[in-house]
């Protein structure tokens, strides 16, 4: 009894201790985002083409996503978790288990080393491939290209990551339960792998290579999916930015097959930031998938559309965003739905948001 009592002292002495050299912070934010999108097509149903995840409802108010995120981190330990709703986690994770479809978020990581920025985190993830995520103010435009609609926004895992001391370059590589997955396939059993590649020669500069590899489907029919996104990000000047991206994937065309179905999407953003609340931006973007590896369109020529768009931003306060934007999407084939049940090979919008952060 006596030998119990003070390993239990000793547990809460180490506690004590543990806690005030790593001083243990809890924080906690929230994020709401709001927008109308007005199609010019008029799609009856008032949804958006399926290729498209956020800000996906036509001709209607509504709120693409708000998140409440908890935070915990102390010098050895780190965790986050948020919920979220909105019409983005309705079109994105429908394929998800009922009860992980409003998840963000949920995940731990570990410090392994004493000396060095190393970590291994393990649970759900924002994906480590793109320029833009699912968060509106981290992005130069108000939607988001093509490219990044169709390669993950978050994924499931456990990643090891490391940051040299001057935080120039970061290397990560991770075991994952698939593209953009929670929930493995049934049926599969391959797990698949991503790396990560970040320089940031300065403070205005980023440069990026992120890969996959890995098979999405059942063993049965075994497809090794091959992928690599690129991006790099300058400042031009004090008031231009420019971001520039690339993808390419390659997929078996059958199970043990050397014949490969391949897709490409270059990407260019321009951003003019002339004050501290306002800025502009415009992007030109192109997606070839005439396989339709990543996106079907069920027509002759796959998927093969161009776009472009303009944005303004204006910081009404340090944390509150309005957004407006028009974008235009042309594809080769009739694709777009029209309100008299016709498809058409062009489809335009004005769209604007309004975000407050917490």
């Amino acid at each position: 009894m006596k030998k119990a009592f003070l390993i239990v002292i000793g547990l809460i002495y180490f506690i004590r201790i543990t806690a005030q050299e790593t001083k243990p912070v809890l924080t906690f934010s929230g994020y709401i985002e709001t927008y109308y999108l007005y199609n010019f097509n008029n799609p009856v149903t008032h949804n958006q083409p399926s290729f498209l995840y956020s800000f996906n409802r036509a001709n209607e108010v509504n709120l693409n996503i708000g998140y409440s995120k908890a935070n915990y981190s102390t010098e050895k330990i780190r965790a986050n978790f948020a919920l979220m709703t909105g019409t983005y986690p309705h079109a994105n994770l429908s394929a998800e288990p009922e009860v992980l479809r409003n998840l963000l978020e949920g995940n731990i990581g570990v410090k392994i080393s004493s000396t060095k920025n190393l970590w291994i985190d393990a649970g759900i993830f924002s994906s480590h491939i793109g320029f833009e995520n699912a968060i509106g103010k981290d992005c130069w435009n108000l939607t988001r290209s093509i490219l990044a609609e169709n390669t993950p926004y978050y994924e499931s895992g456990v990643k090891l990551g490391y940051t040299t001391t001057n935080e120039k370059w970061y290397l990560a590589a991770m075991i994952l339960n698939g593209w953009q997955r929670i929930k493995r396939p049934d049926g599969n059993s391959t797990p698949a792998f991503g790396t990560q590649v970040t320089y940031k020669p300065n403070q205005t500069t980023v440069i990026n290579s992120s890969t996959f590899i890995g098979n999405d489907k059942p063993d049965s029919i075994r497809k090794m999916r091959y992928f690599h996104n690129f991006y790099a990000t300058f400042g031009l000047t004090k008031k231009w930015s420019a971001t520039f991206g690339f993808d390419a994937g390659a997929e078996q065309k059958r199970k043990r097959s050397s014949e490969m179905n391949t897709w490409y999407s270059p990407v260019l953003m321009i951003k003019y930031s002339p004050g501290n609340r306002l800025s502009f931006s415009v992007r030109g973007e192109y997606y070839r998938d005439k396989n339709q590896v990543i996106i079907s369109s069920g027509t002759t020529n796959g998927f093969q559309t161009s776009g472009i768009s303009a944005n303004i931003d204006y910081a009404i306060d340090k944390n509150v965003l309005w957004r407006i934007e028009t974008r235009s999407l042309h594809s080769k084939d009739k694709i777009f739905e029209k309100r008299s049940s016709m498809l058409i090979s062009d489809c335009t919008w004005l769209a604007t948001s309004l975000s407050v952060s917490f």
